[in-house]
Formats: structure tokens, sequence, C-alpha cells
């Protein structure tokens, strides 16, 4: 939407506030979605509600598409927002709980990957667009996003259900048959079901396909004991993931990804195939670093990449910050700004990449007890959607308000706080069970 919103505004006409609302909406219209995934993949199961997610955000895709007015755009990105909400609260959770445990750091970064091959995909496009006429051009590069929608929708249908879900509803001889599937051994496998039967309450003994799972263990009353009367570990954890998630959006990442072109508009970059030409190497970096995290999470640990992550990243917004002042400052145009500027924005959005941001899908994944697992995600990605959603919905008029450069240096201190928070309240958990995690919370650093 960064590049088809130029064409959008072309088009349609539409006030610099009807553009913050277009580009940020579609967080807020996520918490329906995030929200609902989470119960009703407690209901239905982890993958069928991938498979919704899809769907909801094909049908969305579509609609967006053959919008004719501003109204009608904001219906199919209202639709969009839902199927948002859906896949990206379903999609850590499933990982996490197919993966085992010395590999779901790696696995469970795959959604962010994902995020960001989808974003470099959506730049390339918005670029290959952009020479349409305008009424072609921005239909294009928002209607190429059904076609990973329906993929979706088409791969689930080959991937096997969550173990840890299918015990929850009592399937022991399913789950024993994907464990079986997805594990190196069948000692691992045994181990493995081993806990979560442990977990969810049923005895060690117990071998039977079928088992009546009591009522105490399933979803009824999890928001009491996640919010009204929470133990001091599931306290802690709260506090962590909610703190993770809301310091993932509150640093300022998504007004790159969604303003990309204006900010290098800003720096001196005239021409919009230029502005769009300089995304792409955005996108470029963003998911080659993501790599990075990748393979070292289960190597190095969360915490050091996350410290680390974070302390380049308060560097990086402190130089695109100064710069941005000194152009505001300047009279002439300074040949060195967008250089430095482009320079500074990929090492932001690459350091990003190469700790919190696939981080913060892994912690949250892992931490929350398997009981309270789905809303936890639910949740936390609500508190991160809405915080997505105010920077978007703001970012323009906080520009006018406080200038660019004065954005960016608030960015770096909301990115400064962010580095104590963690270094204060997050464990490691490198290399521990789902069901080992809990016992790491309860006492802060």
């Amino acid at each position: 939407m960064s590049g088809a919103v130029i064409y959008i505004q072309k088009e349609l006409k539409i006030s610099e506030t009807q553009v913050e609302v277009l580009m940020g909406i579609i967080n807020l219209h996520s918490l329906i979605g995030s929200l609902a995934a989470g119960r009703i993949s407690d209901w239905l199961g982890r993958r069928y509600t991938v498979m919704i997610s899809g769907a909801i955000f094909f049908v969305g895709a579509l609609l967006t598409v053959i919008a004719t007015n501003y109204a009608f755009l904001m219906v199919g990105r209202f639709v969009a927002g839902i199927g948002v909400g859906f896949a990206l609260t379903i999609a850590s959770v499933y990982t996490a709980e197919l993966a085992p445990a010395l590999s779901r750091g790696f696995l469970a970064s795959f959604p962010d990957l994902f995020i960001n091959v989808g974003l470099l995909l959506g730049y390339t496009s918005n670029y290959a667009f952009s020479g349409l006429p305008t009424h072609l051009a921005w239909r294009m590069m928002v209607g190429v996003g059904a076609i990973p929608a329906a993929a979706l929708i088409i791969g689930i249908l080959f991937m096997p259900e969550s173990p840890r879900w299918l015990v929850i509803r009592g399937h022991l001889g399913e789950a024993r048959k994907v464990l079986n599937k997805v594990c190196e051994s069948n000692e691992e496998a045994q181990n493995r079901l081993s806990d979560i039967k442990e977990v969810v309450g049923i005895p060690q003994d117990c071998n039977d396909d079928i088992v009546r799972v009591t009522k105490s263990n399933h979803s009824k009353g999890i928001w009491k004991e996640l919010f009204v009367h929470p133990t001091a570990s599931v306290r802690h954890i709260l506090i962590a993931a909610l703190g993770i998630r809301f310091f993932n959006e509150a640093c300022g990442l998504d007004s790159i990804v969604l303003y990309g072109p204006r900010i290098f508009g800003k720096a001196g970059i005239a021409s919009a195939r230029h502005q769009l030409l300089a995304t792409i190497t955005v996108g470029v970096v963003k998911t080659a670093l993501v790599f990075v995290s990748m393979f070292l999470l289960d190597r190095v640990g969360r915490w050091p990449l996350l410290l680390s992550s974070v302390a380049a990243m308060a560097i990086s917004l402190v130089t695109l910050a100064t710069t941005f002042t000194v152009i505001d400052g300047s009279e002439k145009k300074l040949s060195w700004a967008p250089v430095l500027c482009i320079v500074a924005t990929l090492s932001y959005v690459g350091s990003f990449s190469s700790g919190l941001g696939p981080i913060t899908w892994v912690y949250n994944s892992e931490i929350f007890p398997l009981r309270l697992r789905a809303l936890g995600a639910s949740v936390g990605l609500a508190v991160e959607k809405v915080t997505d959603g105010i920077i978007a919905m703001a970012f323009i008029s906080l520009c006018k308000a406080i200038t660019m450069g004065g954005l960016f240096f608030l960015f770096a201190g909301v990115t400064t706080v962010s580095w104590i928070f963690f270094y204060t309240v997050l464990p490691e958990t490198q290399g521990r069970t789902l069901e080992e995690t809990e016992g790491l919370f309860g006492k802060f650093n």
C-alpha cells in the first residue's frame, strides 16, 4: 500500500488525513481478527483457522481492487484487516506448537521471514506497475495480494494439525501420529507427548487414542486466569509479551514500511519511481537480515541478539533524525542527504530484522502456558496493532507538528526505553521446551 497510495491519492483525490486513515486503519480492523482467532483456533484448531485467514484476506484484496471510491476502498481494507489479524495471531502459535525446542527459534521466525518476503515482493510490484495508467497501477499493486492468500489456503491443506491442540481436545492418537512425523526420533516424539500430557492433566500411563479431557483444562475461564487472578509467573509473562509487542511497533518501523516513498521524498529523491525503487532496497535488506537472526536465535539466544539489535536501531534512528533536522535547517539542496538517509534507513530496518522483528514472533509464541497460548497471542497482537495503527494514522500529522526529524528523535527515545525494558523484564528462553518456559518467569532481572 505504500506505493499504491501515491496513485490512489491522484485518482480518488483524497486528503492527507484520509491517506493516514487508509494506511493505518487496517491495523485497528485486524483487532477483530486477532481477538477472534484465539477463540476460533481453540475451537476449530490451528490449521483451519489459518485457512479462514487466507480466505478472508483473499476477499479483502478483491474488494480493494474493484473499489471505485474512498468508502468502497475502506470496506476492502476492513475485510483485509480481519484476515491480517487472523493470520498474524495463529501463524506463530501454529509454528511454535509444531516445532521441536532446539529449532523452535529458527522455525518460529518463518512468519516474520515471509512477511518480509511479502513486503519485498510488494515493493517490487509497486515499482513494476508504476508505469501503468494511474487507475490500473494501484489496482495491480494491491491486487497481487490475493495470490499469496490463495496459496495459503491450498498449502495448509497439506499441513498437520498442532499436536498440542489435538491433546487438549483429547485426540491422543492423532497427536502421536503428528509428533512421529515432525520429530527426528520416536524417543523425542514420546518425550514431547509426555510433556503435553502433563500440562493438560492426562495421566502418563494413558495411551488411548481418544481420551476425555476435563472441562477445567479447556479454554473456559482463561480470561480470568490471564487478567483477573494471574499467578506471579503469568503476570510476568503477560508484561513481557505485551511489552515486546508494544515496543516492536512503537520504535517506528512501520512508519518506514508504510511511508517509505514520502520519507525518501523528504530526503531529496523527487521522482515517484525513484522513491519506489529506494523502497525495494529497504525490502531487500529487511528480508536478508531476517536470515541472520533465524540462524543465530538457537545458537546465541534471544536475549543478546535482541539487546544488540535494539541498540543498533537507536543509533540508526538518531542518525536519520539528525539528517532530516539538517535538511530542514538548510536553504539549499544537500547532495549527500539522500545517500545518508538511505544508509541510515537500511541500517535501521536491517537492525530490526536481525533481532527485534523475528524475536517478537518467537518470544510471544513460546512463553505462554499451553492453556493461555492462543489467547495470549491474540491479546499481544492486539496491543501491537493498536500501537501500529496509531503511529500509521498520526505519521503525517506528527511530521507537520514536530517535523520529520523530531519524530525520528522521538522514535529513538522510545527505542532506548525499550532496551531498558528488555534488559530488565525478559528472561532467556533458548533451548527450553514450551512446557518449561513458564518456570523462567516470576522474578525480574
